[in-house]
Parts: C-alpha cells; sequence; structure tokens
C-alpha cells in the first residue's frame, strides 16, 4: 500500500516515522534521487502531516480537511516556504535567498524562515532544484543550515550527492530516493491517464530508468525513429560526424523555440548514446547487454568491427557522460555536440 498516493518509498516514511517518534527529527534533508520518482511530492506530503492540527506528526497521516492541510493542498499555507529555479533562468537565483539588493536580509527566503510561525508549529523551506544552486546561493545557505531557528525544517532537493557543494552535504540529513519498479511506472503512466496504450505504457517504463517524467519524455514519437538513426551511424567506425553532428542539431531545433524542451531532448539522445556505448562495452566482455532488440542489433553490428576493445567503449562512454554533464551545465548546444561527435570519430580511428 503507498503511502499517501506516493508509489515506491514506504521504506522512507517508516524511517520519518521513527526519528519523530524518538525526537530525532533533524532541521535540513537532502532529498537525493532520480528525477520523476516523487521527491517533491513527498516534501510536500511530509511538511502537511508536520503542519497538521488534528493528527500527530509522528503517525505521518494528515487529516486533509483542517484550515493547515486545506491551505497546504492549495499551495497558500503560510508556514511554507518554496524556492525553486525559474524556468527562464539556469540558476536560482541568490535574490530568491537573501532579497533584492535594495531590501538585502529584509525579504527573501533565510528572511521568512526565521519569523514566528502563523498557523503550524513549524516553518517549513522546500529548495526545490538544489543541484542548480550557485556557489553564492549556497553559501547564503550556510549560516542558516549551521543555526537553523528552532522551530524550521528545510528541505533540499536535488538528483545527486555530487552535485551539491560539501559544505550542504556536510549540514543536511541526506535521504536517498531509489527509482521506481518499471511495473510501477507502467501502472501509473495509464492510472493517470499519461498514456492509454498499456503496451507503449510499459515500453516506455522499460526505458524510463524508473522515473515517471523521464518516461513521458519519451513519449516524444520521433525521438525513437532518431534513435535508429544515431545508433545506426554510432556502429559505423567511418561515420561522418559533422553530417551527424548536423542532423543531430537539426533534430534538437525540431522541438521547439523554447530552450528548455531543445535541451531536453538533446539530453534523450545523448542518454540513448550513453545506453549504446554501455551495452558495446559488456557486449564486448561477453556480458548481457540489452532486452531491447533494436539496440542488440545495433551493438552486435559495431561490435563486428569495433577498434580498441572494451577500453575503447568506456572512454565512449564517458565523453558521452561529459557531453551531458556540460549540457546541464547550458553549453552552447552545437558547440557541444559537434565536439563531441569529433571525439567519438577521434576514439573510434585510434
Amino acid at each position: 500500500m503507498s503511502w499517501q498516493g506516493i508509489e515506491g518509498h514506504d521504506d522512507l516514511v517508516e524511517q520519518f516515522r521513527t526519528r519523530l517518534k524518538l525526537g530525532r527529527f533533524a532541521s535540513t534533508f537532502l532529498f537525493v534521487g532520480p528525477e520523476g520518482v516523487g521527491k517533491r511530492t513527498f516534501a510536500l506530503k511530509l511538511a502537511q502531516s508536520l503542519l497538521c492540527h488534528v493528527h500527530d506528526p509522528a503517525e505521518l497521516d494528515p487529516c486533509g480537511q483542517c484550515e493547515n492541510c486545506v491551505q497546504l493542498l492549495a499551495g497558500t499555507h503560510p508556514d511554507l516556504l518554496q524556492v525553486a529555479k525559474p524556468a527562464d533562468k539556469s540558476e536560482i537565483p541568490v535574490a530568491l535567498f537573501i532579497g533584492s539588493k535594495e531590501r538585502r536580509m529584509q525579504e527573501g527566503l533565510l528572511h521568512d524562515i526565521w519569523m514566528k510561525p502563523t498557523l503550524g508549529g513549524r516553518r517549513i523551506a522546500i529548495i526545490d532544484d538544489a543541484d542548480q544552486l550557485n556557489d553564492e546561493g549556497a553559501n547564503s545557505l550556510l549560516k542558516t543550515l549551521e543555526e537553523p531557528p528552532p522551530a524550521a525544517v528545510m528541505i533540499l532537493i536535488g538528483t545527486s550527492l555530487e552535485r551539491q557543494l560539501p559544505t550542504i552535504r556536510s549540514r543536511s540529513q541526506i535521504v536517498r530516493f531509489k527509482p521506481l519498479d518499471t511495473s510501477v511506472v507502467a501502472r501509473l503512466l495509464v492510472e493517470q491517464q499519461l498514456l492509454d496504450d498499456p503496451a507503449a505504457a510499459e515500453r516506455l517504463a522499460a526505458h524510463s530508468d524508473g522515473s515517471l517524467s523521464r518516461a513521458m519524455e519519451l513519449s516524444d514519437a520521433p525521438l525513437w525513429d532518431f534513435r535508429r538513426t544515431l545508433l545506426t551511424k554510432l556502429a559505423d567506425p567511418h561515420c561522418d560526424a559533422y553530417a551527424l553532428a548536423k542532423q543531430f542539431l537539426t533534430f534538437v531545433d525540431e522541438a521547439g523555440k523554447e530552450a528548455p524542451a531543445r535541451r531536453a531532448r538533446a539530453r534523450i539522445v545523448l542518454s540513448f548514446a550513453v545506453e549504446f556505448y554501455r551495452a558495446v562495452a559488456r557486449e564486448l566482455v561477453g556480458g548481457p547487454t540489452t532486452n531491447d532488440a533494436e539496440v542488440h542489433e545495433l551493438v552486435s553490428r559495431a561490435c563486428r568491427t569495433w577498434n580498441g576493445g572494451v577500453d575503447r567503449a568506456v572512454d565512449c562512454t564517458e565523453r558521452t557522460l561529459e557531453a551531458l554533464g556540460h549540457l546541464d551545465r547550458y553549453a552552447n548546444q552545437a558547440t557541444l555536440i559537434e565536439g563531441w561527435l569529433d571525439d567519438l570519430a577521434a576514439l573510434a580511428q585510434v
């Protein structure tokens, strides 16, 4: 039975219940795990449980009817503070934490978190997109993390520990969220009416890495046609890197005028390449490759002419992961893709 309709994290619920009952509830938590597995939803439901007037917070069973629950569900609770990266920004602006230049520390989350709770017994801050904290923003949090207000709880949400500053990690209790089971992703796609075809839901779930949001990104039908184009050419040691880069960039541009949509499409295509090179490496050492028949076919084709052994496949994987990292840091996409494919071509010829 899922907790409050949130799938896959019941073990974490029991950990939080135990902490609350023992009086060992931390003031700062860092939620890490894949995108699209429910971290933000979990944080909001935890906040509701802590603020509920009717039920004991340690039960983590908010009533849903009291004033606190109603306002939190409506997104209007004065004791719940939320910060996230604006859609048009690459980082969380430091002003969201410490206020504008004209009103430093007179507004912003780090001012508001010190205010006396209005309705509940706590002030709860949820900082989404913590991966996009810049050094200035992260450093502005340190004093509050070291000496938090007595009635405050702060929850930072990111994807991995490696993307957080050591000073943030050391001051937070780490909560690790696992990918969802493939069967759960497939069921949620249908139950939430995101897809009406169970077979299509199962296919997308199998490639989702346990993430509902990734499964939805993969529902973009042209991705699958381009995946075959890309992997067919990566399997060819004599592939024309310049021509493929041009095709790649054209395909990315077809995602639309909005930069986030183009970046999301580029990220998925690069992840297809990571999957391909990892499968090549496994094939070269005699391990299992993939259950995907199309990828298996192209991996077998690549291995018949592969130059350099498993080390070369690992090098290609690492170079592609590096490109993904640069994409997440908002590098110029044309330069990034052209450089990545040039390097792959060079590795194929060594």
